[in-house]
C-alpha cells in the first residue's frame, strides 16, 4: 500500500492513492485556504471509516438495520500532536449483546488495531544523490514514491 503526497499553494497538500485524490489544507485562521480537511481531521476520518466498515459489515451479516447507526471520532490537540482519540457509537435499537458485538467488530478494524497497539513509524530520506550513490556502489536503489 502506498500513498504519494504533493505540495500545493500555502498549506494545501494532495494525497494520491491508486486513482484517488484527497485534498488537505488548514483553516483560514491557521494560514490555509480551507479547501479540505486538516491532516488531523483526515486521520480521525480514516479511523472512523475503518471502524464503520467493520461495524456495518457485522450488522449486515446479521440482517440488522443500519438506520440511525453512526460513529463519531474526536481528539483534542496536545503538545505532542493529538491527545487521546475517542470514538462514540450511536446504535439505536440494538440489544446490549449486539452493541457489545459491534464494539468488538470496531476493535478488530485495521486502523483501530494500529492505533491501539502502535507498530511505530520509521522514517527514511532518499534523494537523487543518495540513489545515484547506491547505484554506483552496486546496490539497488530504494524506489521513489
Amino acid at each position: 500500500m502506498q500513498v504519494r503526497i504533493r505540495p500545493g499553494v500555502k498549506n494545501h497538500t494532495e494525497a494520491f492513492a491508486r486513482f484517488h485524490r484527497v485534498t488537505c489544507d488548514q483553516p483560514f485562521d491557521d494560514g490555509g485556504s480551507d479547501t479540505g480537511m486538516t491532516p488531523e481531521e483526515l486521520l480521525l476520518s480514516a479511523v472512523g471509516c475503518s471502524a464503520m466498515q467493520h461495524a456495518a459489515a457485522y450488522l449486515r451479516s446479521r440482517g440488522l438495520s443500519l438506520d440511525g447507526f453512526q460513529l463519531g471520532v474526536s481528539a483534542e490537540p496536545s503538545d505532542s500532536g493529538l491527545g487521546q482519540i475517542a470514538m462514540y457509537v450511536e446504535a439505536p435499537g440494538l440489544t446490549a449483546h449486539k452493541r457489545e458485538a459491534v464494539m468488538k467488530s470496531i476493535e478488530a478494524s485495521p486502523l483501530f488495531r494500529t492505533l491501539a497497539k502502535p507498530n511505530g513509524v520509521s522514517l527514511g530520506f532518499l534523494s537523487r544523490v543518495a540513489e545515484n550513490a547506491a547505484i554506483g556502489a552496486g546496490e539497488a536503489p530504494l524506489p521513489l514514491l
